[in-house]
């Protein structure tokens, strides 16, 4: 199926509308009148027949197709602003030093193989990571950027949303030949989890509109999520897994996944920076790649 450069246009708008959360907002971003931006979300809506998002008067949701389809359309957005941002790196090569900080299990499954190629393609910026699991404050540790998978809190901050993870309910087949197989989720409060003390106690699962909250317990409880993932691979208890981390131990057979016609909500992952850093060149490249690198991820794990 051929595509238009109108209907191109559509989809970056599209991407657009779904990551400032409005279409307003979308408007003031791209610098449209909030009606060329509706026009653009209805055209793509008739042109495919389905319904992309659902709107209200305060809010917008995306379908199911919305998601799947915004998946694609962000990547087109990104890959159209790389391009352009590879042009002015030509004329002005970025140097200097970005002092970086992220939690553990995240760091070494995405941040520091996109820090590896990020570094390839601007070898004059020089990198210092943190990996630590623990809010640092970024202001007093002089932290250029801070990978965290929760809203801004402190105001005197500024942050840019830069993926949503999947994540699924997971034991080890040890786990499940001792005490069996969860398959619905009020069966989830009778076993053993493995605690991640950094989230909270209850797992919320939706399905067909409805939502179950669960409180889960456990004799183990830990503030590093790659410890948490460790306890469970050895059958200490159940545990809520980001897919990144989940899937090549779920293929090698060494963790089963549970409910998975059951949808968890997402970890949203926000890069938190000081207001003045904005103003770098090498933050924003470097926010741009990590928000690219995310999504080419994402999409990797949901062909799989």
């Amino acid at each position: 199926m051929d595509i238009s450069f109108e209907q191109l246009k559509s989809m970056v708008v599209f991407s657009h509308v779904v990551e400032q959360g409005s279409f307003s907002a979308a408007a003031k971003h791209i610098g449209l009148s909030r009606a060329v931006v509706s026009y653009h979300i209805k055209k793509l809506e008739q042109q495919h027949g389905v319904i992309l998002l659902n709107r209200s008067t305060r809010s917008i949701a995306l379908t199911q197709a919305g998601k799947d389809y915004y998946r694609r359309c962000r990547i087109i957005a990104q890959q159209a602003s790389a391009a352009n941002q590879q042009i002015e790196n030509v004329k002005h090569e970025p140097e200097g030093l970005l002092k970086i900080t992220c939690p553990v299990s995240v760091g070494l499954h995405t941040i520091v193989p996109a820090l590896d190629k990020f570094r390839k393609i601007y070898p004059k910026i020089e990198l210092d990571l943190m990996l630590t699991d623990e809010v640092v404050n970024i202001v007093k540790e002089g932290i250029d950027l801070a990978i965290r998978g929760a809203p801004l809190i402190d105001s005197g901050l500024q942050a840019r949303k830069l993926a949503v993870l999947e994540t699924c309910l997971c034991g080890s087949p040890e786990y499940f030949e001792r005490y069996g197989k969860p398959i619905t989720p009020e069966e989830l409060k009778h076993h053993t989890w493995v605690i991640y003390k950094l989230t909270s106690n209850k797992i919320s699962l939706e399905k067909a509109g409805r939502t179950y909250t669960v409180d889960v317990k456990g004799s183990i409880a830990t503030n590093n999520a790659a410890a948490r993932t460790a306890f469970v691979v050895g059958g200490q208890g159940l545990g809520r897994i980001p897919l990144y981390d989940a899937v090549e131990k779920i293929k090698a057979g060494r963790l089963q996944s549970v409910l998975t016609d059951y949808q968890l909500k997402a970890i949203d992952v926000y890069g938190v920076f000081p207001p003045g850093a904005a103003n770098s060149k090498r933050l924003r490249l470097l926010i741009d790649f990590l928000s690219q690198f995310f999504t080419q991820q994402q999409a990797n794990l949901a062909t799989i």
